[in-house]
């Protein structure tokens, strides 16, 4: 009998802080509950963010059953199940274990695995990752060291069109035209050439290396460790050569591969609405308003699924993609998912806003930031904004993002570029929910000021998204 356990979750340390843990790592799974101000919670693991007609069913059955009716995407693509009560671990553990999403209970919190969404699908990309993404899963799970790895370590499979190559992996292949597969580490600038039917090995390989690496420094990612990317990328790769499974030298840095530093991102998920397939489907895409989907948005994605290939693909923007259905369907299905209130098109108000889960679910967040977004929506901008209850900014984009950030105060609306924060310095700030009042303080560096008036806050925020189409 597969038992559920709870425990707090803490927030990790600032990437690049190689201080040692001195605590185990506490990130939730499916048998390890974290206990919210909302009841506890639960993340699935769903590697590449792929799941079946017959899982997706079982994982709305859960939900409305035994959680809150809801299921929360999150930025790596798995589910969470939130409002569970205090005794139905074991009752949640055992249906998904039914389901096949729990192959393995002991690695149950490090399949952490993201994959480019349409690879395989849209005739784009350099390769189609479907195939490492089952290899590398399988690997994982039978392997008795990667089950120390940190529930927050994470994989990266990119078809080579740029997409999760920058999320900030610990271990990213992608894909190349010549069949072969870079392997980098962290944010090294140096990637390593092998094979492409030996890609999931490497990636064990590396993450084998981490482990050892790790030992004595309580290191939970690559950023952790003293010498970061670049002292564990030629450590790897030296290993990859003994192992012979590297084609070519090292290549000392590919300038145009997201995720190094200096290189812009520039790359999100898949716009809503139909992707024609070069085999005659399509598949659907389409975003979640907050990463929060109903129980009827769900069933009839689920049920649109059993139209098409019986697939769903969770998406790290907290969209979903449906492959394989009929393009004479395309339109018709569409609209019935854009009729349940999800986003078809990338003219939605919702495009690009995010949010953490926020009051009264967290008792660490100051605001109820996902009624104040949406209460600021506003016309589609050129940049993501993404709303956070307190500094931890939990499930934040990566690259070039408005941040909306609660305090005592009120708001901090800035702009963030490359993944740095703006320095802290008093904003002009909004409270939440409240009349904006201009206070006419020294602003921080792409700070944005509220002009004040109860619109003041929705104002800000667009003005630091900016216009589609236009400069930044």
């Amino acid at each position: 009998m597969l038992a559920a356990m709870s425990s707090p979750v803490a927030p990790s340390p600032p990437p690049g802080d190689p201080s040692p843990r001195d605590r185990d790592d506490a990130c939730p799974g499916t048998l390890r509950l974290h206990g919210a101000d909302d009841g506890a919670l639960a993340r699935v693991r769903v590697p590449g963010g792929v799941l079946d007609a017959a899982q997706a069913d079982a994982l709305g059955r859960a939900a409305e059953e035994l959680g809150d009716g809801e299921l929360h995407l999150t930025s790596r693509g798995n589910v969470q199940l939130r409002g569970l009560g205090p005794d139905l671990g074991a009752e949640l553990a055992r249906r998904l274990d039914g389901a096949g999403l729990l192959p393995s209970a002991r690695h149950e919190r490090i399949r952490n695995v993201v994959a480019s969404p349409l690879s395989g699908l849209d005739g784009s990309g350099a390769g189609d990752v479907r195939p490492w993404l089952s290899g590398l899963d399988a690997l994982l799970c039978a392997d008795d060291e990667t089950a120390a790895l940190s529930g927050r370590f994470l994989f990266a499979l990119d078809d080579g069109r740029g997409d999760v190559a920058a999320l900030g992996a610990d271990v990213t292949l992608v894909a190349q035209r010549d069949g072969t597969a870079l392997l980098r580490i962290g944010t090294a600038r140096a990637t390593t050439r092998i094979p492409g039917e030996r890609a999931p090995r490497a990636a064990l390989l590396a993450a084998r290396t981490f482990l050892e690496r790790a030992r004595g420094h309580g290191a939970w990612r690559v950023a952790d460790l003293p010498g970061g990317s670049e002292d564990l990328h030629a450590e790897i790769a030296e290993r990859l050569r003994g192992a012979g499974l590297v084609t070519t030298p090292d290549t000392p840095g590919t300038p145009d591969l997201p995720g190094t530093p200096d290189v812009p991102t520039g790359r999100t998920g898949p716009a809503a609405g139909i992707v024609n397939s070069p085999h005659g489907t399509a598949a659907l895409s389409v975003g979640v308003p907050l990463g929060r989907i109903t129980p009827g948005q769900w069933r009839t994605l689920t049920d649109t699924a059993r139209r098409g290939g019986g697939e769903l693909r969770l998406t790290p923007w907290r969209g979903i993609v449906v492959p394989g259905v009929a393009r004479t369907r395309a339109p018709e299905l569409l609209d019935a998912l854009g009729a349940t209130g999800l986003v078809t098109g990338p003219d939605s108000p919702w495009t690009g806003v995010g949010a953490c889960i926020g009051r009264p679910g967290c008792a660490k967040s100051l605001a109820d930031v996902r009624a104040d977004a949406a209460a600021a929506l506003g016309p589609a901008g050129a940049l993501p904004v993404y709303w956070s209850g307190c500094e931890r900014r939990c499930g934040h984009p990566r690259g070039e993002w408005v941040d909306v950030v609660a305090d005592p105060d009120g708001y901090r609306v800035s702009r963030v570029r490359n993944a740095a924060r703006p320095p802290v310095q008093p904003p002009v700030q909004a409270p939440a929910q409240d009349p904006v009042r201009n206070e006419g303080r020294q602003q921080a560096p792409y700070d944005f000021p509220f002009p004040g008036g109860s619109d003041g806050l929705a104002a800000a925020v667009a003005a630091a998204r900016g216009t589609r189409g236009l400069p930044i």
